[in-house]
């Protein structure tokens, strides 16, 4: 075996646990890359799969109703390749000891057979057999949430008529990955349910014989989708066409979309902040850690060893280090990426995951840490090879003496050790600042990796307690007239009711388009308040429209703007309404009128689509219950069951993110000061050992190294809250969709507690390094190592 060989392995073990610390970083910033890219393209390559092997549609069009003879115009449209007529019917389910109301979807397949497009994926059970009027398919979310299985019995009721129904199957669908009631922000897989029965069944229940409200088609390659939805639109309009939209617009894909967006941002932005620190980190510390083997080159330049040999020998110590972290970080980021898929696949219903790791991403994690390492190793050893033997074997002497600032000033009273901490650090400023930069990183990294909770308790404090108020949301089948207010304010224990209109609608303005609605509200009101920039209530103009600030931001309109609204039911007129002010709402956005003043728009007399209760909490289940008789009433939603699933669609994507981010970040903070202490003990053993022959005692020298970690930090604080401040912001910008938008809220308890975890990794360094310095040899430190 080769000298170096055997050099190399002797030093492995002598440097162990700087070895192992520098691993850390590695393994820490490998695996955060490999984990949140690879859950992101597992996430995408299975939302691609699903949908091309369960043929998703492309285009859909709701409608009123119109005869199955229409169908063959619909399939002659230029560019259609494949379209569907289907019956959907809005269902109210009954499940057993569920005391809250349960609202559904029914939708109609060809009777016993799968549908043309938008096939089911089925996780039990069997489709509904031909002929049969009683069997239904269950979505797999809403069979789970309420522990149902093919065989057990539903209670629907369907156009105001009860029928008992038998499940014949736990299905999936490409249609409702992301499974939403219309209307609401947040999945509630126990008070929503999507249903699937046989064309004939539904037919007869929804007295839809002969005639289809749905129409669902695929496009040639090449066709113009837009061509095909406007010549769509055309020959539904007779037939009360409600708006033929693309897949973009499809409620389910456009969810899944946004919440990928946001997934996305995290994926791309924190992954790559952390393996950027750890390169630098790492291009740092494999410096300082060359440099502790100055006296070591020197010995094997004299030897007549060449600077290609003792480059590749020392390169090859760090490489090794980077090998066994990066290795370590790929097998941790991957079982990770699996874990945090999987938990993602329990929010987006995917039938399977297609799950695996690209050699790209890997092989990118470990040359940005190679890379950053090697860099770092070739600077040393080319500056130390540079110097003559007999110059480089002795300790680097400091570039220059000069009183320090402290003497300068003339501050007495400094104890001896105190005066050499303040003296090392002011006449090695490089060497102080990077220290002082990288532990600055690791809070900063901290800080960006745990601010998020608190933002989203200050986004959920915003929406339900200054922002909407009541405690339930009554959604009627159709728009009725403002007397229905009336029968709600009678019901036992509702203490205040406030009417609303909405009216679905596309907005415009020049060449950007969204697909939302019109939002009409009573003034004054008490339980729904719009709010200004300073999160205050704001009166609704009597002429004019309010625009969430997100949405006119996504539009490129502002106040004094015409927005143009193309009414997407009743008679549809087209609209131009001029942008009276903005609103500041974190959670979707809206456009919101006087309900007098949208009523007047849309041609109607006074009609609400729905009320907001405020209910006595001990009536709530009574409210339910009556709500639930009532023909009218579509669906019904409770602000407390809000809160609970907006608590769960966070935990189980963004905050389970977060949890991981903040445990590679605690890691990253801990092996960053450890490697500090480590380094400048291995660069000042020969000092410290020379100071105890000198009559210092050990906590004194102690006090030196250790008071100097400590410094170091706490001057790296102020520096990690700018920097953790600026990263914060960052990511914020890139996480702003119309589904709900994080804001910047950094209270005292994210600096506090990023301060926390570094000071408390400092204070464990300081005690390993206390142990060390308690076993320090000052004979053999006061020799060269070689």
């Amino acid at each position: 075996m080769r000298a170096l060989n055997i050099k190399l392995l002797r030093n492995l073990w002598t440097l162990k646990g700087q070895g192992i610390a520098i691993a850390v970083v590695i393994a820490t910033g490998v695996a955060m890359f490999v984990m949140s890219f690879t859950a992101l393209d597992a996430l995408r390559l299975s939302q691609q799969s699903v949908y091309q092997s369960q043929r998703f549609s492309e285009v859909f069009a709701n409608l009123k109703r119109a005869p199955e003879s229409l169908a063959e115009r619909l399939r002659a449209v230029p560019g259609v390749a494949t379209l569907e007529t289907r019956v959907q019917a809005p269902v109210k389910l009954q499940v057993p000891g569920f005391d809250q109301p349960v609202t559904g979807l029914a939708q109609s397949i060809p009777d016993g057979r799968q549908p043309q497009l938008n096939q089911l994926y089925l996780r039990a059970g069997q489709l509904p057999e031909a002929n049969r009027n009683d069997q239904v398919l269950l979505s797999e979310a809403f069979a789970e949430a309420h522990e149902l299985q093919p065989g057990d019995r539903l209670s629907v009721v369907i156009n105001g008529r009860y029928q008992a129904l038998w499940i014949s199957g736990i299905a999936l669908s490409p249609e409702y990955i992301y499974q939403i009631r219309p209307g609401d922000l947040f999945p509630d897989f126990s008070r929503y349910a999507i249903l699937w029965m046989n064309r004939d069944a539904l037919e007869s229940a929804f007295d839809m014989d002969g005639a289809f409200n749905n129409v669902a088609l695929t496009l040639y390659t090449g066709a113009s989708e837009q061509m095909v939805i406007d010549r769509v639109d055309q020959l539904l309009e007779p037939w009360g066409g409600l708006g033929a939209y693309g897949r973009e617009d499809q409620l389910s894909h456009r969810f899944i979309e946004q919440e990928l967006e946001q997934v996305a941002a995290m994926a791309v932005f924190l992954p790559l902040i952390f393996i950027g620190v750890s390169a630098f980190l790492l291009n740092v510390v494999a410096a300082r850690l060359i440099r502790t083997q100055r006296e070591q080159i020197a010995v094997l330049k004299a030897f007549g060893y060449d600077g290609v040999a003792v480059a590749g020998h020392y390169l090859m110590l760090v490489l090794v280090i980077v090998l066994f972290g990066s290795v370590l970080g790929v097998f941790l980021g991957t079982w990770l990426a699996s874990g945090l898929a999987g938990m993602y696949q329990e929010f987006f219903r995917f039938p399977w995951l297609e799950f695996r790791l690209k050699p790209s991403v890997a092989l990118t994690a470990i040359a940005i840490a190679g890379g950053a390492t090697a860099i770092g190793t070739l600077t040393s050893v080319y500056r130390a090879f540079r110097l003559p033997p007999a110059e480089a074997m002795r300790p680097e002497p400091p570039t220059h003496f000069r009183r320090t600032l402290i003497e300068r000033l003339g501050i007495r009273g400094l104890s001896q050790p105190t005066r050499i901490i303040l003296r090392n650090l002011e006449r090695q400023p490089i060497k102080a600042g990077l220290s002082i930069l990288g532990i600055s990183l690791a809070v900063g990294m901290m800080m960006l990796t745990g601010f998020q909770k608190g933002s989203i308790d200050y986004m959920m404090d915003v929406q339900f307690r200054l922002a909407q108020k009541q405690d339930m949301t009554v959604t009627f089948i159709e728009p009725t007239q403002r007397g229905a207010l009336h029968e709600l304010r009678a019901l036992p224990g509702v203490r205040y009711v406030e009417g609303f209109r909405s009216a679905s609608a596309i907005l415009q303005y020049g060449h950007r388009t969204y697909r939302g609605g019109l939002q009409g509200f009573s003034d004054p009101r008490s339980l729904v308040q719009v709010l200004d920039e300073q999160l205050q209530p704001i009166a609704i103009p009597d002429e004019g429209v309010l625009l969430t600030d997100h949405l006119a931001r996504m539009l490129g309109i502002g106040v004094g703007d015409t927005l143009q609204v193309k009414v997407q039911e009743g008679r549809q007129p087209e609209l131009a309404i001029p942008v009276a002010g903005l609103v500041t709402e974190f959670i979707g956005v809206g456009a919101y009128l006087r309900r007098e003043t949208l009523a007047r728009l849309l041609g109607e007399g006074d009609t609400v689509s729905g009320a907001f209760l405020a209910v006595e909490p001990e009536q709530v289940a009574e409210v339910n219950r009556r709500l639930e008789a009532m023909p009218r009433v579509a669906g019904v939603s409770q602000r407390e069951t809000m809160i609970r699933a907006f608590d769960d669609m966070m935990s189980d994507s963004m905050l389970v993110f977060t949890f991981f981010s903040v445990f590679m970040a605690g890691s990253i903070a801990f092996a960053v000061v450890y490697n500090n202490a480590r380094i400048a003990f291995a660069e000042r053993s020969r000092e410290l050992a020379t100071l105890r022959v000198l009559g210092f005692t050990r906590p004194e020298i102690a006090f030196i190294l250790l008071g100097e970690l400590m410094l170091l930090t706490l001057l790296a604080m102020p520096l990690g809250f700018l920097l953790g401040a600026g990263l914060c912001h960052l990511l914020t910008v890139g996480m702003q969709t119309d589904l709900y938008r994080v804001p910047l809220v950094l209270t005292a308890d994210t600096y506090a507690s990023a301060a926390l975890v570094v000071l408390v990794a400092t204070l464990l360094s300081a005690l390993m390094m206390g142990r060390a310095l308690a076993k320090l040899d000052m004979v053999s430190a006061l020799k060269s190592a070689e």
